[in-house]
This record gives C-alpha cells, structure tokens and sequence, in this order.
C-alpha cells in the first residue's frame, strides 16, 4: 500500500513538473524551444534588401528603424535571420518584405522596378539557403498589368511559395475593390498562398490620440481588409485562393459577432454557410498576438488547424512571440499544428 502510495505521488509530481517546465524555463533565462521535429515554420518573417527604403522618410521607416522595441539591428540579412531561428528552433522562414507600401505601392515604373528589386532579392535568398527559406513575393498591388506581370515571373522564374500583398493599396482601395479584379482572378488560377500584412491607410495614421498608429489601428486594418475581401465576393467566387492574416487576425476574432449582425443584407451571397463559417476557412498567424486575450478570442473563433506561427521578425523582437507560448496552456498535439504541422499543409516542400 505505501508502494503504491509513493508511487502516485511520485506520477503526480512528474504531471506537476510537466505542466510548469517551459514557464520555469523561462523563469530561469533559458530559452524556450518548439517540441516539433524541424522546429517552427514562421509564416510572417520579414525581409529588405541592401538600402532599400531607408533615408527616404514615409511609413516604411518604421520597418527600417525595426519598431518601438526591435529597433537598432541595422540592415536585414539573411545570415542575422539564420542566427535567430537557430537561437529560437525556427526551422523555416517564409520571407515577405517589411513596412514599404508607399514605396512599393506608388502605381509607377518606379514602383514596379522597386518590386522586382524586392522578389529578386527574396528569390536569391532562397536559393542561397533552400531549406531554411521560403519567399511570398511582392506585386506592385495598385498596378494591374504590373502586378499580373510579377505574378508571372514570381511563380514561373522564381518558383515563389506565394504571394504578398498589403491590406490597402495605399491609393484608398481595399482588396474587394472591382478594379483588382483581374489580380484575384490570376492567382485564384495558381491556387496561391496570399500572404496579407496589415498597412495603415492615410485616413487613419496619424489620429491624433495619443499614440502611433502602430499601436492600434495596424490591427484594426486587418479587419477592414478582410471584410472587404467576403463582402465583395472575392473569397466566394476564388474559393482555391488561401488567405493568411496576421497577429492571430488583429480585431477581427474579438468583432466577429458584431459583424456577424452588421453584415450587409444584401451581399448575403457571398456567405452562404453564415459569416463565421468564412473566417474559419482563413488561416491566422499569431506573430507578437501569443498574449491569453488575443489566442482566447482567435481559438473561440476558428478551429485550430488554422493557426500558424509567425514573429514579425525583424521588425518585432522574437521574443514577443515565443516566450508567451508556455503560457497558452496549449494541448501538446495543438502546439504541433500550430508550431510546423499546417504549414507543412500548405508548404509540403517544407515538411520533415
């Protein structure tokens, strides 16, 4: 009896010290590492080749100074990136350029050959380190021909994993918009992997409450984008396309019942299974949003195998991400989907 008796005790400590391993770790300055084979596959891991953007003001400074938090790193390379997903057990980075919407988005020759300059750079960085690299290409978005000609190209020459694009096209047009038309038609054709990071629009990056639209309004962003992808029918009518948003969806999961009830009458069509049955078929990378708010709201909202890891990094510290995770409470075999196994769904070159 005392055997047996000590024996359950002894299980139960185990459970204890099982549960509390990765907070402890943490407690202890020892990094937390991912428990998947191959490690993580970040889905939003930043990119910007050799001066590109920097000195000539805009938003896209915020993305050369590296954040409120991330800044001082100097330019991106490929090799900085390496050192910190070996640091972290990144496994995998699927590349997309940083904050450069006004430089990449401006509707001219210019900004067609500064996308060109951006995917070629990507493309070299994929083809340096193959297996540790992956690339969404850039289109120069407002640019119809352009961007239709950089669809082209990315995928037949440079052999892309998908496709970049910003939440507004930095003209005062939204994805729904019917002049991009022919753009969702092209890539629902490939299949494609779009990969969509919020980009703040004039109209609301510089209110002036207090803070730095950086703070709240990228998020608010997301949802503006998203909604006018479903209320426009563009999700409907392209059902092959496959969208990824970021920070675990921004405001989205915490408003998607208000609009749910503010949907318009008369675009009903679009969603013929209901709304949430539209937000669930998206996927949602949790980079800097692993916080318990913004993880409870996107997991009471979508089922988990449409969660994907992501760091914002180098604009966001990786820290930001990784060191809230063992706070989740995740299920052993959630965290594996979340940490490698739906990328390698939608990545199979990626998978071990």
């Amino acid at each position: 009896m005392n055997q047996r008796r000590e024996f359950l005790k002894s299980l139960a400590a185990a459970s204890v010290c099982a549960v509390t391993r990765a907070p402890e770790l943490l407690a202890q300055g020892v990094q937390y590492k991912p428990i998947s084979k191959g490690g993580y596959i970040d889905v939003h891991h930043h990119h910007q080749p050799p001066g590109f953007g920097l000195g000539g003001g805009g938003r896209g400074a915020f993305a050369a100074g590296g954040g409120a938090r991330g800044g001082g790193r100097g330019a991106w390379t490929p090799q900085q990136s390496i050192e910190q997903m070996d640091k972290f057990g990144i496994g995998v980075a699927i590349l997309s350029l940083t904050q450069m919407g006004d430089v990449i988005y401006d509707n001219t020759e210019k900004g067609r050959a500064a996308v060109r300059k951006v995917n070629d750079f990507g493309a070299k960085c994929m083809h340096d380190y193959p297996k540790r690299f992956g690339l969404f290409a850039s289109i120069p978005f407002p640019d119809i021909d352009g961007s239709l000609k950089e669809i082209e190209y990315a995928y037949d020459t440079l052999k892309c994993d998908g496709i970049s694009i910003y939440t507004n096209d930095n003209q005062g047009h939204w994805p729904g918009d019917p002049k991009l038309e022919p753009i969702w038609k092209e890539l629902g054709r490939r299949k494609t992997i779009l990969y969509m990071h919020p980009w703040v629009p004039a109209c609301c990056n510089n209110l002036n409450y207090g803070a730095s639209s950086f703070m709240n309004e990228i998020d608010f962003e997301t949802t503006r984008a998203v909604t006018s992808f479903i209320t426009s029918g563009v999700l409907f009518r392209y059902p092959d396309l496959k969208l990824i948003t970021a920070h675990s969806g921004g405001t989205l999961p915490v408003l998607a019942g208000r609009m749910k009830d503010r949907y318009p009458a008369d675009k009903t069509q679009y969603i013929p299974n209901g709304l949430w049955a539209e937000l669930r078929k998206l996927y949602y990378d949790c980079a800097h949003a692993t916080y318990k708010m913004p993880w409870a709201a996107l997991t009471a909202l979508v089922p988990p195998t449409q969660c994907l890891f992501g760091t914002d990094y180098s604009p966001e510290p990786i820290e930001s991400t990784v060191n809230e995770i063992p706070n989740l409470g995740i299920s052993r075999d959630v965290l594996e989907m979340l940490e490698r196994k739906n990328a390698e769904r939608l990545f199979p070159r990626f998978k071990v």
